[in-house]
């Protein structure tokens, strides 16, 4: 059965992806629950078949690649502008308040400062597709509050690529730590910086013409199947030239990929075109995600998962809340944001499997995240029912405010 270790992979982690995401879809939760309890059905800490791990892990990277790129085509700079006065600030100040009360819960439970602060910045950002899934039952997307909520989470995902980018630097230099200087340490980050700075320029000025230009040439042979292969070769080769040749992430350079070709000409049609494919990737990425976890830490730590979640649920929700109504917004879309920001998802996995590779975080401390994001999400469209419907809100006075 070896040989065949990529197909029954496959099959196992779509087919029980499948199942569980529906029986979950129609229990009122998200299917994401379902695709993450589907890894841990397949996953080494189960009875009964498992799936080759290691597998596994390598479609979750093609997933993230997928995912990231989806991000960068679809960020909307106007539509962060327009409310550059309530998400920015707002985004921000949610996610460094609870950066700050997820590490402080890791200190608490004598995690050591470095692992607490990975674990503070994986709990400070929420799961992008989990809220706009929310936005778009509840037919919110054209909408002012909708046009926050996505401008919200579009910051967070810039403020978590950043960490993503920055995490492997300063765990190299703070590596040694007798030789870990404040000077070494800010050395490293900047030449870090000013490699995925050369890069950013890189794709802003050369891709954001040429990829649009092959684009449309691609699109010119009416041929769909070459436009649909041309999405994905651009993605996965941005982002391997990314970490090849400029020590970056897949991640970014997926995310500068799709941005360099957001409001093209045809950057609809191929973000219409790639959403199956990115679909079944990121249930990869999820399926992979449980296979990791260890459903036995529920019953070996319920303290910590306690206070995680309290940070997710009750810390996140209150510090978005407040700090939108003291920027004027209305009490229904103060409760639409922070009620739908109350929970985590992909980026947080994402930047907890980076610590655990890096070796800065415990498998015990990432299946703690895991844990607490099943049932962040698991709650999440309970929460939503307590958020109204607001009314329409014109633009100008979002933008006013």
């Amino acid at each position: 059965m070896e040989e065949q270790g990529l197909v029954t992979t496959l099959v196992a982690a779509i087919v029980l992806a499948f199942v569980l995401g529906f029986v979950t879809q129609r229990l009122k939760f998200s299917p994401i629950v379902g695709y993450l309890l589907a890894g841990v059905a397949v996953g080494p800490h189960t009875p009964g078949f498992t799936a080759d791990l290691h597998l596994a892990l390598q479609l979750s990277e093609i997933g993230v690649i997928l995912l990231m790129f989806g991000v960068g085509l679809k960020i909307s700079v106007d539509d962060i502008w327009a409310v550059r006065w309530i998400s920015v600030p707002g985004s921000v100040l949610q996610t460094l308040l609870v950066g700050a009360l997820g590490a402080g819960v890791g200190l608490a439970f004598g995690m050591p400062p470095n692992e607490a602060m990975v674990l503070g910045i994986s709990l400070s950002v929420a799961s992008t597709i989990v809220f706009l899934r929310a936005l778009e039952d509840r037919k919110l997307m054209k909408t002012e509050e909708g046009r926050i909520s996505v401008s919200w989470l579009l910051v967070e995902d810039l403020m978590i690529i950043l960490a993503i980018v920055v995490l492997p630097a300063l765990v190299t230099a703070s590596a040694d730590p007798a030789a870990a200087t404040p000077l070494r340490i800010v050395m490293a980050v900047g030449l870090t910086l000013a490699k995925i700075a050369g890069f950013v320029a890189l794709m802003l000025l050369v891709g954001g013409r040429f990829f649009p230009w092959l684009i449309v040439q691609v699109a010119h042979t009416k041929s769909r199947e070459l436009l649909s292969l041309g999405t994905l070769a651009l993605a996965l080769g941005v982002a391997w030239a990314a970490f090849y040749w400029f020590d970056a992430s897949f991640a970014l350079g997926a995310f500068l990929g799709g941005l360099a070709l957001n409001g093209s000409k045809f950057s609809h049609k191929v973000a219409e075109d790639s959403l199956p494919l990115r679909d079944t990737f990121a249930v990869l990425f999820f399926v992979a995600v449980g296979m990791l976890f260890d459903p036995s830490v529920l019953l070996r730590a319920p303290l910590p998962i306690a206070a995680i979640v309290a940070v997710i649920v009750i810390g996140k929700a209150i510090t978005a809340y407040a700090p939108l109504r003291m920027l004027g917004q209305s009490k229904a879309t103060s409760l639409l944001v922070s009620l739908g920001t109350a929970q985590i998802g992909e980026f947080s996995f994402v930047l907890a499997g980076l610590g655990l590779r890096l070796h800065v975080m415990s498998l015990e401390t990432y299946n703690l995240i895991l844990a607490a994001a099943l049932i962040s999400i698991a709650l999440n469209p309970f929460l939503m029912r307590l958020a109204p419907v607001a009314p329409p809100v014109r633009a100008a006075q979002a933008t006013a405010t």
